[in-house]
């Protein structure tokens, strides 16, 4: 029992493990996206930004660097190259000369889906859990993104709990606990959303109120 005692001693806290196994799953990610990049004769920036665009439809520079959390510059850099590829279009707004939107021209938007399938290999990799780990893998990675947001280490996620259609455990003891107003129909946990294109963020009082909600009911085994 000593013996045993000791190894989980120096093991150290189970939060520094997870950590370390978040910075390997990062580490095959980078790896994934600059090969997949490379082989497409963009950088890692530039197929995340061809991502970006892909599912915003569209967006000034400054949307983008503070979506994908770079430089103006580096965001602005990256557009250039992107423009010169003939992948990204930059219009006027009609109402307001000075702002610049950004959108995909149709190779873009090729180009974009051939990104979207460079981390692929983690959603193939996930698929090997059973389902309700799968689940619970989720809801932790959520929480996850939740306390790096509001600490402001990451960039902000259209999440379903952030949204102003989400109402969680609307339908508390069934197999579709939360509800989607903007469709209106029940989901499962599994089936919660980091990334919506139809995100629409809630006021901060319905957020904070959504939040407490789920991660009180939200539930994990043992």
């Amino acid at each position: 029992m000593e013996r045993a005692d000791r190894l989980e001693r120096e093991a150290g806290p189970v939060s520094d493990r997870l950590a370390h196994a978040l910075a390997r799953i990062s580490v095959a990610l980078r790896h994934h996206v600059q090969r997949g990049a490379s082989a497409r004769g963009l950088t890692p920036t530039q197929g995340e930004i061809l991502l970006w665009l892909r599912s915003h439809g569209s967006a000034t520079v400054g949307e983008v660097a503070r979506g994908l959390a770079v430089t103006a510059a580096t965001a602005s850099d990256a557009v250039d190259a992107l423009v010169a590829k003939k992948l990204v279009r930059k219009q006027r707004e009609t109402q307001d000369a000075r702002l610049v939107r950004l959108t995909l021209t149709a190779r873009g938007r090729r180009e974009a889906a051939r990104a979207e399938a460079w981390p692929a290999f983690l959603g193939e990799a996930a698929q090997l859990l059973p389902e309700t780990e799968q689940a619970f893998l989720l809801t932790a990675l959520i929480r996850i993104i939740k306390t790096l947001q509001d600490r402001g280490q990451i960039p902000v996620a259209r999440m379903c709990v952030t949204c102003t259609y989400f109402r969680p455990f609307a339908h508390a003891g069934s197999a579709r606990p939360h509800h989607c107003d903007l469709v209106d129909a029940p989901f499962g946990e599994a089936y919660l959303r980091v990334d919506c294109p139809e995100h629409e963020a809630a006021p901060e009082g319905l957020a904070a109120r959504n939040w407490e909600a789920y991660l009180a009911r939200s539930s994990f085994p043992g």
